[in-house]
This record gives structure tokens, C-alpha cells and sequence, in this order.
């Protein structure tokens, strides 16, 4: 358990020095036993020690004793239980992805590598009031059939079978929505139509970086 709380404060710090998320925005966490490993609420990334790291059981029950975790700690939860294949979770304020959210607007297939979410578009969940069962039950239905979204006036959450694969996604998210804002400003983008989006799909399923 030592190394997985040393991976989670490593990506929690990357959060700020990639400018994912300022200061104490955001958060991550990582399926462990019979429950999840998460970062704390309040505190400052760059402090963060392996005993700071909380762990909350899948029934949502912790130790205060030994910290308190993220006040979002109930959608990493909803998450986990609803999602087998969800072993890591990152949640970021990312500028770009919080821009397109705070429309209420999901990001289209403009470009095929929306297929690296799972699916061909990146659905925006409906807002609710953060660290509440309501915005667990909005981020699950975006979340359907795809392992990211945006999160309405919030921000974004990505997850994937570990800590790495689920930054990198949280990063594609935002990069996304970097380049569909410029997209906007020159016009409407051509949106690829769902067929092709289907083979690009099966084609992702083989994806790897290089």
C-alpha cells in the first residue's frame, strides 16, 4: 500500500505542475482491497506525506482519526462500485475542459481522438452541488459506456485500469478542449460522422502511445 500512496501523491503533485488543477482543486484516488485510496481534503499537494493519503471502504466508511478525505469522496466511491473496469480516478478543475463545462456542453467528434474516452463524444455531466450523491448519480450516467466526461460548472474526471493511464486520459480531456474552443472561434467544426467514429472506436481499442 506504501507505493500506491506514493503513486497517488506523485500524480495529485503533477495535477499543478501540469496545470491540471491550481492549488487544492482536484483530486485522485485508487481502487485498493475492499475500498479506495484518496487524497485529503484541504491540503496542499505539494505537503502531501503517504500517512495524509485516506483510505475510504467501499461502504463509505473512514477513519477520521487518520484523515478526512476530498469532500468528493462519494463519486470516486460511486465510481468504483459501478465500474469494474475503474481502478484509478482523477478529477481535475483543468482551465479548458471547466470552460466547455460551465456551458453545459459536452465535446463532439471534431476530432477522432474523442474516441480515447470510449466513445464518439465526451458527454458533459449535469451540474449538482459538489460532494453530493446527485452529482454522483449525474457524473455515472455521462460516464455511460465511456471513462471520461466533463462535469457541468466543475470540471472534468477520467478513469482508467491505473494511476498513469488515467492522468494521461485526464490530459487528452483537456487538450481536447483546448483545441474544440479554437475550433469554435473560427466557425462550426465538421463533427465526424458516427460511422466513422465506430471504426476509429475499434481501432482505439489497440491504442497505445508511442
Amino acid at each position: 500500500m506504501k507505493n500506491l500512496r506514493t503513486e497517488i501523491i506523485k500524480y495529485a503533485k503533477m495535477l499543478n505542475t501540469k496545470k491540471l488543477s491550481a492549488l487544492r482543486s482536484g483530486n485522485i484516488s485508487a481502487r485498493y482491497k475492499e475500498g479506495f485510496l484518496i487524497t485529503p481534503s484541504g491540503a496542499k499537494y505539494s505537503s502531501l506525506k503517504n500517512k495524509d493519503i485516506v483510505f475510504v471502504s467501499f461502504n463509505g466508511k473512514f477513519d477520521e482519526k487518520k484523515g478526512i478525505p476530498s469532500s468528493e469522496w462519494r463519486f470516486h466511491q460511486d465510481i468504483y462500485l459501478n465500474r469494474i473496469d475503474a481502478k484509478a480516478i482523477v478529477h481535475a478543475h483543468s482551465n479548458y475542459a471547466t470552460a466547455i463545462s460551465t456551458h453545459s456542453k459536452g465535446i463532439p467528434a471534431f476530432h477522432y481522438m474523442v474516441a480515447m474516452a470510449g466513445g464518439n463524444d465526451i458527454k458533459c455531466a449535469k451540474y449538482a452541488t459538489y460532494g453530493t450523491r446527485e452529482l454522483s448519480r449525474n457524473i455515472l450516467k455521462a460516464l455511460k459506456n465511456r471513462s471520461a466526461c466533463l462535469i457541468g460548472n466543475h470540471g472534468q474526471i477520467a478513469f482508467s485500469k491505473d494511476l498513469a493511464k488515467a492522468f494521461e486520459l485526464a490530459e487528452e480531456v483537456e487538450n481536447l478542449s483546448n483545441q474544440y474552443i479554437n475550433a469554435l472561434k473560427i466557425g462550426k467544426p465538421k463533427i465526424l460522422s458516427s460511422k466513422e467514429m465506430n471504426k476509429v472506436l475499434s481501432k482505439a481499442k489497440n491504442y497505445k502511445r508511442g
